[in-house]
């Protein structure tokens, strides 16, 4: 027997009915099990939280809050993957939920996925673009990623929603001293200073564009400040040896160095600076080897922690014994030290 295309259609569509007609019969089951699987998630019972939320997934197949819901129980168990594949689906399900796109991309840059949280992160600001949280969010990622204009404009649109941030300020600081752009910077680390004084980071990250500038004496005394509020910073010591010893107080700034490796010996930049003190003490004294050995000592462990600085390693090629000594160039001298 034959049966015509109107036939087909209306028995298709009689198929979809019931289709659709079953799973709204078992959201009720479904919602059980995803409020059950909520309960296991506050309590920590990872593996009972995914079960249910599978279960609940299972009886309804649609539910965008049950995929939301496994994606978050798989973050916080720690299996990232699984959960990145959950709340693909919960968005694509349900694309304008601001909370599942914002942890979809949080998921992503765990992942270090970058540009998959931006795009995840920048849907969602559309849908909110008055959002801080998501404007710091999308201005972190690009940050990140080296993407300083976009990061600078998000972090400026965060401002413009909390002036009175300022964490933001300080990022959006860093951002312009990237760039090369360093009166800008001073200018938003001291507006994040007006905000709250008690930032020591933002102190040594404006003493940086200071040392940059070769302005020795606003870089100190904004390290001295730095370091009266919070003294275990080990970066804010070592920032101040090398500004102590660009000022010429040798004995100054190798304490500093010091002071720096007693809170973090495998500050390479700090080693690297005690070991310029010593070898611009050696070039006043030619004849006390032992400050020279003490320098390539320092030298050569700033390498071994960061192999990266070849000026430095210039600098040991040259001063070691077997090589013929020649003066010490400030600039060069820097490198291992300078901020």
């Amino acid at each position: 027997m034959r049966v015509s295309p109107a036939r087909i259609r209306v028995l298709v569509a009689g198929f979809l009915v019931v289709g659709v007609m079953g799973c709204a019969a078992l959201r009720p089951l479904a919602d059980a099990r995803l409020a059950r699987g909520k309960d296991a998630l506050g309590s920590r019972d990872y593996a009972q939280a995914v079960a249910e939320f599978k279960e609940a997934i299972r009886l309804d197949p649609t539910y965008a809050e049950a995929h939301f819901n496994l994606g978050v129980a798989y973050r916080q168990s720690g299996d990232l993957e699984s959960a990145a594949t959950s709340l693909q689906e919960a968005v694509r399900l349900e694309p304008t939920s601001v909370p599942m796109l914002i942890e979809l991309g949080e998921v992503c840059r765990l992942l270090n996925r970058m540009n998959q949280a931006a795009v995840a992160y920048a849907q969602a600001e559309r849908l909110a673009p008055r959002s801080f949280d998501l404007q710091f969010r999308l201005a972190t990622v690009y940050h990140q990623t080296g993407d300083l204009e976009r990061a600078a404009s998000h972090y400026r649109k965060a401002i413009d929603i909390d002036p009175s941030n300022g964490l933001v300020r300080s990022n959006l600081g860093a951002v312009l001293a990237a760039q090369g752009r360093g009166y800008e910077a001073i200018r938003v680390y001291k507006e994040s200073l007006e905000s709250d004084q008690a930032q020591p980071l933002v102190l040594v990250n404006l003493a940086t564009v200071y040392l940059n500038q070769e302005r020795w004496e606003p870089a100190r005394l904004a390290l001295e400040k730095a370091i009266q509020l919070d003294a275990s910073l080990a970066i804010a010591h070592e920032r101040y040896g090398y500004c102590l010893w660009r000022e010429g107080r040798l004995d100054d700034a190798a304490e500093a160095y010091r002071k720096a490796l007693a809170l973090d010996a495998r500050n390479a930049a700090a080693h690297a600076g005690l070991g310029v003190v010593n070898m611009t003490r050696h070039l006043t004294e030619p004849g006390n080897t032992a400050l020279r050995d003490r320098a390539l000592e320092s030298w050569h462990t700033s390498l071994e922690l960061n192999p990266n600085q070849p000026r430095l390693a210039e600098l040991v090629r040259k001063y070691t014994p077997r090589h013929e000594r020649g003066p010490l160039d400030l600039d060069d001298a820097g490198a291992g030290a300078a901020p």
